[in-house]
């Protein structure tokens, strides 16, 4: 698999994230975008981003679930101003704009979406990690530390 994303097309880049992220099903994937749409606010965007995404660890190169099956998590950004109301104040890396990972070793610093992701990880039999940030900070992650995205849902509340 590439690890090249600016030289996949978006179809390509989609059945990436469902062969390494969901086992190549594409039911398990569906289910899990229509349970972020019944969970979250209505106008909440959601991206996947990481390995998934390159099959390249950031911060090592190593490809997706290098340590082990299902080892890699679905780093899943929700884009918002209402979402990242959902964050306790201090749980922020920039206030009000970027939060702080909600995952296993943070489960409560967004109490309120706990359930939600716990539910996702039984789903997908992996684990799953929340953040919030603000539009421009995901493109500018994309843009300025080569951080690339898919967009699952647009923050309007449209599929991609």
């Amino acid at each position: 698999m590439s690890t090249d994303v600016n030289e996949m097309s978006d179809k390509e880049i989609l059945s990436q994230i469902i062969e390494l992220g969901f086992h190549g099903d594409q039911r398990c994937f569906d289910l899990f975008c229509d349970e972020l749409r019944r969970g979250l606010p209505e106008n909440t965007g959601v991206a996947l981003r990481g390995s998934v995404i390159t099959n390249e660890r950031y911060k090592d190169g190593e490809p997706f679930d290098a340590d082990g099956k299902n080892t890699s998590d679905l780093d899943v950004t929700l884009i918002g101003d209402e979402v990242r109301e959902y964050w306790q104040e201090d749980a922020y890396y920039i206030p009000g704009l970027h939060t702080k990972p909600l995952c296993d070793k943070d489960p409560d610093i967004a109490p309120a979406l706990e359930p939600l992701r716990r539910k996702l990880q039984k789903m997908v039999g992996r684990p799953v990690a929340f953040q919030a940030t603000a539009n421009f900070i995901l493109f500018a992650r994309d843009v300025l530390m080569q951080q690339p995205y898919f967009m699952l849902i647009e923050p309007c509340g449209k599929a991609e």
